[in-house]
């Protein structure tokens, strides 16, 4: 392949994984303000079949052909003029424009240099991961050492890094897991289990000072009567409903927030420290894009699922 092109994954139309398709197109290039990132790994997140699929044109209208794809890890490969942040060769991770491919332009300021000792599989896992955690519990769910957190879907993506970073804090960690999962979030440090297909979690726990709810529905209304007085109900699905936030007197919050560059520092270096690990599911080639998001879709994973795109 010549230096001014690259393979990457394409979608022509709204549907299933038959949409995407694998192709050579021109490499981009990086304007002002950007830079051009060799992509190692990519995280395969819900949102990028839910574009796929169709079902969030009001919010993230696309024009096709489209490369999906939003976070990334990988090395500079090239500057825009003026970009004195990263250096030609610098390890970065963060959003990337069209992550599934070879090469994605990224804005300087939604990028990240990695610190040392920490893996582009684990940095293309913070992404929609360990960054929507610490979101949940410290920038909306003000969680401080001693209190108590309820974290639904606790072995999912998000949910295993909320696990962590909250016992990191010194809170007390409830977590609802199936059956098969108990054990890997035990693993993960959380004071107690609840296996959501035996128990409900209503009927065994009260008084909780954060709800992190990133299951919606049924889950969310069963939740707001486990709160304590001002407890904080963070949704990580939909705005939760203000009506039985104040009929219960809490406060329910809905991403208004997000992490600081500092905030993913501190992730990075957590991970890299082995202070917090990152579970990953599975790893697929780009060739096999249509196999990951299928594995998303069937929401039935342990960690992340990345895509091996470039590799040293």
């Amino acid at each position: 392949m010549s230096e001014t092109k690259m393979n990457t994954i394409l979608i022509h139309e709204y549907g299933g994984p038959e949409v995407l398709k694998l192709e050579e197109v021109d490499r981009p290039n990086p304007s002002a303000g950007e830079v051009l990132v060799n992509i190692h790994y990519a995280a395969v997140i819900p949102l990028d079949w839910k574009i796929r699929n169709g079902w969030l044109q009001d919010v993230y209208p696309k024009t096709f052909p489209y490369i999906p794809g939003v976070y990334a890890s990988g090395i500079v490969a090239s500057v825009g003029p003026g970009v004195t942040e990263f250096p030609v060769g610098a390890r970065v991770f963060g959003q990337v424009d069209g992550a599934y491919a070879e090469y994605g332009i990224a804005k300087v300021n939604e990028l990240v240099k990695m610190p040392n000792g920490l893996s582009f599989e684990d940095a293309a896992s913070i992404g929609a991961g360990a960054d929507t955690a610490w979101k949940a519990l410290f920038t909306e769910g003000e969680l401080e050492a001693g209190q108590t957190v309820l974290i639904h879907a606790a072995a999912g993506g998000v949910g295993q890094f909320a696990v962590q970073l909250a016992k990191w804090k010194g809170a007390n960690v409830i977590g609802t897991a199936s059956t098969g999962n108990l054990d890997f979030v035990k693993s993960l440090g959380a004071d107690q289990v609840i296996d959501y297909t035996a128990t409900a979690f209503e009927d065994v726990i009260k008084e909780v000072d954060l709800v992190v709810d990133s299951v919606g529905g049924d889950t969310e209304n069963r939740s707001w009567g486990v709160l304590k007085q001002d407890g904080i109900l963070v949704s990580l699905t939909q705005p939760p409903s203000q009506e039985n936030a104040q009929k219960h007197g809490v406060t329910a919050k809905f991403n208004t927030k997000f992490p600081t560059y500092e905030d993913l520092q501190t992730i990075a270096q957590l991970i890299a420290d082995g202070t917090i690990k990152a579970e990953i599911d599975s790893i697929f080639p780009l060739s096999q894009t249509n196999k990951a998001l299928e594995k998303s879709e069937a929401r039935h994973g342990r960690g992340r699922i990345l895509l091996r795109i470039n590799s040293l």
